[in-house]
């Protein structure tokens, strides 16, 4: 069974307004933690919580998921409500990429090799992302209401940058256990100089 773990949360002084939040987390696997566990694709994010404190209005930029090698790549992303999604067909074969989960129903069709398709994606969720031809390939992509995340890289480490202000810190994996998420997130007030909390057990 996998739950997750905060190392450790650092709220760091950024550049312009904004400051940086940088962390680490961890795998734990049924009372151990791995020393070679990868710790990639755990999301992060910032939901604003302060009176009067709103995302950024502006457009977010189109993010790529690539089919490479039979695989999507990355194989999690995160993305901002309203963020256009390209996944472009990096192999020399069809595919036919779909996803019939929460976050937003779609069906992009069979189509060729060095092409690609567009899914804008307007409703927030989990939407988990497969290829109707290759039952093997999956992808996620998390769907959030803020521009405020990041998505940990292999030693589980991430970096946010954000407004001043207070914010829930909140976490996703998807082979964590949903009890264990809820434990993970807090509140966050950033702009103070430094913040650091315990490891969770």
């Amino acid at each position: 069974m996998r739950s997750l773990l905060i190392l450790s949360l650092v709220v760091l002084p950024g550049i312009a307004a904004g400051e940086t939040i940088k962390g680490v987390v961890a795998p734990v696997v049924g009372d151990a933690r791995p020393q070679k566990a990868d710790a990639a694709g755990v999301v992060v994010w910032l939901e604003p919580t302060g009176t009067g404190m709103r995302p950024t209005a502006s457009q977010p930029k189109p993010v790529a998921v690539s089919q490479r090698k039979l695989s999507f790549v990355p194989h999690v992303a995160a993305i901002h409500v309203g963020t256009a999604v390209d996944f472009p067909n990096d192999d020399p074969i069809f595919h036919n990429v779909f996803s019939n989960f929460d976050g937003q129903v779609f069906d992009l069709q069979l189509y060729a090799p060095q092409t690609a398709r567009r899914v804008v994606f307007r409703r927030t969720g989990i939407v988990r992302v497969f290829c109707n031809i290759h039952d093997t390939m999956s992808a996620v992509i998390a769907v959030l209401p803020t521009p405020y995340f990041a998505v940990t890289d292999g030693t589980g480490r991430f970096e946010i940058q954000a407004p001043a202000g207070d914010y829930r810190l909140q976490f996703w994996h998807e082979r964590a256990q949903p009890d264990v998420l809820a434990r993970l997130a807090r509140q966050v007030t950033v702009g103070e100089a430094s913040v650091a909390l315990p490891e969770t057990p």
